[in-house]
């Protein structure tokens, strides 16, 4: 694949990602809108979007997208956070709001910038496309960026409506609906429950995908970061994050892999942003000596020094020196090199 395809491919992916995650968004909020027209709305878009997403992949088959170990990892990894990130903000668009009016008022606001997130999206893909000469994937970026578009403009001339509605309920105290006669709790959790499966199945894919990505170089960086990005304390390597000072956790580093210090690396640029942990995360992070070596138990690494030669088995020793310092894989390379 050509510098220009990986990048084509890049962006689509993202896009691909988007799309996936609105579909679980439309259900929740279609599932507390009493019918009318922003409901027609809604399922209307929810229709556009599995399409969007259906063309979106089938253009990333078309590229050989997912066929080399990196973007296959890749894309299982932004699909699981995708869903893990569905599982959470379903259940919050219920109970968002005082009334159902509000609720719905609020659920169309945030409509109005995902949309726009999707409008910046597809037109930054289509000027890329056209750029490279990729007249196929421009095109299609043109085409879904002109359904968003469209559906951008039909929620903004609705949100008068919504407005009022709220006006009626919490002022006027004349409610136009119950939100609990939708079915939206019932629906939400179903929603839930649907995500939660998937991304249980995602999770198991990447994990066996993801053991045979981090044989190629960057990979288990990569992986660190994606999963970084969405992280909670919780799923970092050190424990008890948050109520660590910055020289607590500097202490900690040395001993984490690859893909444990990216993730930390990626979760502290989203909180608090300390200088001094991201230079030593920073310092730390690099390549394996060889890719998926953090994978490998000490047996595992002091058989392959066996058939190393000088320069792998000083690379293993400065390696380790400055992350896991095994004693039972430093005495190997010494044993090796005195050998040697």
């Amino acid at each position: 694949m050509t510098p220009q395809q990986q990048k084509v491919t890049q962006y689509l992916n993202e896009a691909l990602v988007s799309e996936r995650g609105l579909v679980r968004e439309l259900q929740a909020q279609i599932a507390m809108t009493p019918r009318g027209a922003y409901r027609s709305a809604l399922e209307t878009h929810l229709r556009d979007t599995r399409d969007h997403a259906d063309r979106v992949g089938s253009r990333l088959r078309d590229l050989g997208h997912g066929r080399s170990p990196i973007g296959a990892a890749v894309g299982l990894i932004e699909t699981a956070a995708v869903q893990t990130l569905a599982l959470g903000r379903a259940p919050i668009a219920l109970l968002r709001g005082a009334s159902g009016e509000e609720k719905v008022l609020k659920n169309a606001k945030d409509a109005c910038a995902t949309e726009a997130l999707e409008i910046a999206t597809y037109t930054a893909l289509e000027e890329l496309a056209r750029a490279v000469g990729d007249r196929t994937t421009a095109k299609l970026a043109a085409s879904i960026r002109a359904d968003e578009e469209q559906m951008l403009e039909r929620v903004l001339d609705l949100l008068p409506d919504l407005t009022a509605a709220v006006v009626a309920s919490e002022i006027n105290d004349d409610p136009s609906y119950d939100v609990g006669t939708t079915g939206a709790a019932d629906t939400v959790r179903d929603i839930g429950d649907a995500a939660k499966d998937t991304a249980e199945r995602t999770a198991d894919a990447t994990r066996r995908t993801a053991r045979t990505a981090r044989k190629v170089p960057g990979v288990a960086r990569a992986e660190g970061q994606i999963k970084g990005a969405v992280a909670s304390e919780g799923d970092l390597a050190v424990a008890g994050y948050d109520d660590l000072t910055a020289d607590d956790i500097v202490a900690r580093l040395p001993g984490l892999s690859q893909i444990e210090l990216a993730r930390i690396d990626s979760y502290e640029r989203r909180h608090q942003q300390r200088t001094t942990v991201l230079n030593r995360t920073s310092a730390l992070r690099g390549d394996e000596p060889w890719p998926g070596y953090d994978e490998l138990t000490a047996a595992d690494v002091k058989s392959r020094l066996a058939d190393g030669d000088e320069d792998l088995i000083k690379t293993v020793r400065q390696y380790e020196r400055s992350h896991k310092n095994r004693a039972g894989v430093l005495e190997a390379t010494e044993r090796e090199l005195s050998n040697a």
